[in-house]
């Protein structure tokens, strides 16, 4: 084994890079893997828990602070909490956010010199890594927001794209991120692999679920609340929905900032009691709300490879999802008839969608969500989790380690 220096630009376990992170780091350690993971944080943030590290092994970045005057920036531009986008980030700001970073990787892998780097999303803080120490195998971690940032900020990523060609080992989420980034980068397949995504098996089970007696017509979302994750559209058809289950409940967990947030909170207010927003949960309690829903659904517009569907499965939940590439090639062949696929409106920019197509796109989801409530939970298959927990995710990743440190 050997030491591994982990690299997330945002905040840890509220995103699923986060959690993906997380699930890493405990493999890692249970492998024997020495660990130390960098993050950006906010200043009433310092220390949060990552995995089973002790303190002294997570190395935060803090933003809001002289060096970096300014919000964590997310990679996604609706993040579960205040945060900074890269598109609007002016010329000084960019100057500031690659001084830190640089001098933040620099000052670390001097100190601890790591065998290896591991860095979540294909963008910025992976190129400065690059950069920082060019003889130090790198391995890039694609959770589908780094190429988003690449459409969204051409300014930005000329220089993302030539700096990363250069990297030693991309780890993607499914096939058709492969190919992207085949194209995208200009570099061969066999610098590619699938690793998939998983989740946690001695959380998310059905061991403390409730009857399904008692789950029938509980409905639930788990994700930011932001126009691109489909949420408007989803009170919208949970609304129809409702007189025909007038006992229905849709449960939302997680959260948002800015004006969408505010408008979905305002929209499922309106609802009444019918719609429960729980905000942000941690791991423990998601599982115990999903083991109180007869149906999960995630009407996003983008996603990489969500994994509160495989969380929702093995906690007994039916599925309702909109048909996107990596649920397509992932979850849809060994999920079934447990998965209700809905075609996704047209879109005109990455996640926007036509708004002439809406319509038609809230019919189509509240008819797979009306389907679904009539089948009621389900009993997981253990062969088809199998394959989506995080053990077996992580051997594949540390198996690509140890070839690159030899």
């Amino acid at each position: 084994m050997g030491s591994v220096l982990q690299l997330l630009c945002q905040r840890p376990a509220l995103t699923g890079s986060g959690v993906t992170l997380d699930a890493l780091v405990r493999h890692g350690s249970e492998q024997g893997w020495q660990q130390r993971v960098v993050i950006g944080v906010p200043p009433d943030d310092r220390a949060p828990a990552v995995g089973d590290l002790p303190a002294d092994c997570i190395h935060p970045l803090v933003f809001e602070s002289e060096q970096l005057p300014f919000p964590v920036a997310g990679m996604s531009d609706v993040m579960p909490y205040p945060s900074t986008r890269f598109s609007q980030m002016t010329a000084a700001q960019l100057a500031q956010y690659r001084d830190a970073w640089s001098a933040h990787l620099r000052a670390l892998i001097g100190r601890h010199r790591p065998d290896l780097l591991h860095c979540h999303h294909v963008w910025l803080l992976a190129a400065i890594a690059r950069r920082v120490a060019p003889n130090l195998p790198l391995v890039v971690h694609c959770h589908a927001t780094g190429l988003r940032q690449i459409e969204t900020c051409p300014n930005l990523a000329q220089d993302v794209l030539t700096t990363l060609a250069k990297a030693d080992h991309f780890v993607v989420l499914h096939g058709e991120h492969r190919r992207q980034l085949q194209h995208t980068l200009g570099i061969e397949a066999a610098r590619i692999s699938v690793v998939g995504a998983g989740f946690r098996t001695e959380l998310f089970s059905t061991a403390h679920a409730l009857p399904d007696s008692a789950r029938q017509g509980q409905l639930i979302y788990v994700g930011k609340l932001s126009d691109a994750k489909g949420v408007p559209q989803l009170l919208e058809a949970f609304a129809r929905l409702q007189r025909q289950y007038p006992q229905a409940r849709l449960h939302v967990v997680g959260s948002g900032s800015g004006p969408q947030a505010e408008a979905i909170t305002a929209r499922a207010r309106a609802l009444g009691e019918a719609v429960v927003l729980h905000g942000r949960c941690d791991q423990a309690k998601l599982a115990e709300l999903l083991g109180r829903a007869a149906v999960c659904v995630l009407p996003s517009f983008y996603e990489g490879l969500p994994l509160v569907l495989a969380e929702a499965y093995a906690c007994g939940c039916r599925l309702v999802c909109t048909a996107l590439d990596g649920v397509i090639e992932q979850l849809a062949p060994r999920l079934g008839d447990a998965l209700d696929l809905v075609d996704p409106p047209t879109l005109c920019g990455v996640d926007q969608p036509e708004p002439s197509a809406l319509p038609a796109f809230v019919d189509r989801l509240a008819a797979a969500m009306d389907s679904a409530l009539a089948r009621g939970p389900l009993v997981p298959d253990s062969a088809i989790l199998a394959s989506f927990s995080w053990g077996a995710v992580a051997q594949r990743v540390m198996g690509i380690w140890s070839k690159l440190i030899g």
